[in-house]
């Protein structure tokens, strides 16, 4: 067997043989001389990335999303959630979120239906938001049959007894009670500025149980609501990694021709009522510093005005608007990738010391949006950090920069693709865009949109935002807390500052 060395391929150089004889160096981009033409596997890329999608005789919808892979995620959603509790004593979607994956006609316990799981690997969770609550199911392709199994009777055939009510009453006031104590407050000052943006009605009704409920909530109102709310047309079954024949198959067997529980459902008592903006303010003078000394005792403010449904065209100027505003903590770690060129690290946390954090929220819905600035600081810098938010909002107004807007449409595309690598996001973006409209927007089609944002797009939407009443949510110490009057006044001016005030004494 002869060796034959290689001696500075890609220069020019010769190969050597054992014989001493040399020939020139071929390129390895050049074809073989002599060698077939390969043939590559290839995929549609538009098979690949297409959402399928299948309506019952029943009304509901079947929705699946192939990718590549052993294990999927499959759930199933339904247009239900705290917005629709309007006839009912508030909490109800929380408690079935807790009751969730509990015993029900086929398996005699949550321990059951973990076992169950387990021997496909699986895991199982349930979500409620505002308008939505979904069940959700990851396990092995093969025990696909199992799995919707398993979630017809999770949904439909739950047992509700009433020892399970009862340790979710334990773990509703639990969790109000943690709540209450967390460092963190974003979750609390989301609730309340939800109350003081929409006050009373649909989005503005309380997520999470209020404590004068949890007693009231009892099998039979748990019964009236499901038979209302849980109907097939309000529903859909999502997959994600697997294929769409084979989820339509198991949704005919386990979901088309079951009754309820609760008996025929009842969708004529479904609320349909539109989301009404009010603004106002929401307070909460409670002390939110913990302990003897473990946090600084800081004052948090959360300002809001409306945005839009994300059923609009002005969604996607409105979320690269989030992004460009964008902000944080003050002790975030890392450079641009991590946000710190948007508006409010370079305007605000950069250049006023003293304050915490001041972050940009997005929350949008089927009729209505809102868009918000989350701040804290020290009690005695409150008038000056509300002033530093209101103009913030007026600069929003102003003319976009070039640079600063094609940075935030960049990590805006970037963020929801990469969001989009993880199966069980696909899963919950697949669900939820058809359970609102029927059909699903490709990551390719918000990218085309998200990159056609102008400057003149971001004012335009901002103009409008800016003619809304301002909601505010303010927790902690208010003593040096300006009045709504002023805050409403300060969005309504040129610059964004506070009336001024006179006081004769300190």
């Amino acid at each position: 067997m002869q060796f034959v060395p290689v001696i500075g391929i890609g220069f020019g150089a010769y190969r050597k043989c054992s014989s001493g004889s040399g020939y020139p160096n071929i390129s390895l981009s050049a074809p073989l001389p002599g060698i077939p033409k390969p043939v590559f596997a290839a995929v549609d890329s538009h098979e690949q990335c297409e959402t399928k999608i299948t309506t019952l005789e029943n009304g509901l919808k079947v929705a699946s999303q192939n990718k590549f892979g052993q294990f999927c995620t499959v759930g199933i959603l339904v247009n239900s959630g705290s917005r629709h509790e309007t006839k009912y004593p508030s909490g109800i979607a929380h408690f079935l979120e807790k009751l969730a994956f509990s015993s029900t006609a086929q398996y005699g316990s949550k321990d059951e239906i973990l076992l169950t799981l387990e021997k496909h690997g699986g895991i199982c969770d349930c979500q409620t938001s505002r308008d939505t609550t979904m069940y959700a199911v990851s396990a092995e392709v093969k025990g696909l049959d199992t799995v919707v199994s398993l979630l017809s009777d999770a949904v439909l055939q739950p047992r509700l007894l009433d020892e399970e009510i009862e340790m979710t009453r334990m773990a509703v006031r639990f969790e109000l009670e943690d709540l209450s104590m967390r460092p963190d407050p974003e979750p609390l000052l989301t609730e309340m500025i939800h109350a003081a943006a929409y006050r009373g009605n649909t989005v503005g009704l309380p997520r999470f149980c209020p404590v004068e409920s949890v007693e009231k909530i009892d099998k039979k109102l748990l019964h009236m609501y499901l038979q209302s709310y849980y109907c097939p047309e309000r529903m859909v079954l999502a997959g994600v990694g697997i294929e769409h024949e084979q989820l339509v198959a198991c949704a005919r067997k386990y979901l088309l021709n079951v009754k309820p529980v609760w008996g025929a459902s009842t969708p004529t008592n479904v609320d349909l009522s539109v989301a009404q903006y009010t603004g106002g303010i929401v307070r909460d003078m409670s002390d939110v510093s913990l302990g003897p000394t473990p946090i600084p005792e800081l004052t948090h403010i959360m300002i809001g005005l409306e945005s839009c449904s994300f059923l609009e065209d002005d969604f996607i100027p409105f979320a690269v608007l989030n992004m460009m505003m964008g902000g944080g903590g003050s002790f975030s770690a890392g450079g641009p990738g991590k946000g710190m060129f948007t508006r409010l690290y370079l305007n605000v946390l950069n250049r006023h010391h003293w304050m915490y954090n001041a972050t940009s929220y997005h929350h949008s819905y089927e009729d209505t949006g809102l868009l918000c600035i989350h701040a804290s600081a020290d009690p005695r810098q409150v008038r000056e950090m509300v002033e530093i938010l209101t103009r913030e909002f007026i600069q929003m107004a102003g003319t976009a920069g070039e640079m600063e807007l094609e940075r935030a449409k960049t990590q805006l595309k970037s963020m929801l693709m990469m969001n989009l690598e993880s199966r069980p996001v696909i899963f919950e973006d697949v669900g939820r865009q058809v359970l609102a409209t029927g059909k699903r927007k490709l990551p390719h089609e918000l990218c085309y949109l998200i990159s056609n944002v102008t400057a003149s797009d971001i004012k335009r939407v901002t103009t409008k935002m800016l003619c809304s009443k301002p909601a505010v949510a303010a927790l902690g110490d208010l003593t040096e807390m300006p009045s709504y009057e002023h805050i409403q006044a300060a969005l309504s001016s040129k610059d964004g500052h506070l009336p001024r005030m006179y006081r004769l004494f300190r």
